[in-house]
């Protein structure tokens, strides 16, 4: 399904295949060979997503572009089920496996690999070539490589990257009855979006 959001329409090449049941929605473009299966969500909310050729976004992932943290994807990426790609830049020839998660200022170098429930945080990024193994988190620029039992770590650099005000836009003594309330009124832009029909658009 395809949808104007925000008044900005989806721009698909005539050899990509969107499934029935995929919505994308937006300030999307979408390049050759480009395969988006049953149930993935691509969403421009109010920063554009760009998907390079030969890119296949697997069932029930989502890949959103935001203000001042576009989603931009390489050509030949495989992003898995599940995958959650929040305003990340992705180079060329990476693989992003089932259920990993990369938010907003993310970098992923080309040919790197994130693995199964992986985690890149806020404005990290890896380098060519990088593995994030199962369930690790990269965190910092350039990216350190943690195993989810060393939180300490994890958080000691995570402080620093500011994630309310990147993610949400506001500080971290914000109530989250104040940030919901932005967040509702937030995608509350999609009270004015329009299913396109592609025989009379």
């Amino acid at each position: 399904m395809l949808i104007e959001h925000r008044g900005n329409r989806p721009v698909v090449h005539e050899s990509a295949y969107i499934a029935p049941t995929a919505v994308v929605s937006g300030e999307v473009t979408i390049g050759a060979g480009v395969r988006i299966l049953h149930g993935a969500v691509v969403t421009a909310e109010d920063g554009p997503v760009v998907l390079g050729e030969n890119v296949v976004v697997m069932e029930n992932a989502i890949i959103r572009g935001r203000a001042g943290h576009p989603s931009l994807v390489g050509n030949s990426v495989m992003i898995g089920p599940h995958a959650h790609v929040n305003g990340s830049t992705i180079g060329a020839d990476a693989f992003i496996a089932t259920g990993a998660a990369l938010f907003p200022g993310s970098v992923i170098g080309k040919r790197a690999e994130v693995r199964i429930n992986g985690v890149v945080q806020i404005k990290s990024r890896l380098h060519d070539g990088a593995v994030v193994p199962i369930g690790w988190v990269a965190v910092g620029d350039p990216a350190q490589i943690l195993s989810p039992d060393r939180h300490d770590g994890i958080w000691a650099i995570q402080r620093g990257l500011n994630f309310m005000s990147i993610v949400y836009g506001v500080s971290r003594d914000e109530s989250m009855r104040e940030v919901m309330s932005q967040q509702s009124d937030y995608y509350g832009a999609h009270l004015s979006d329009r299913v396109i029909d592609p025989d009379t658009d």
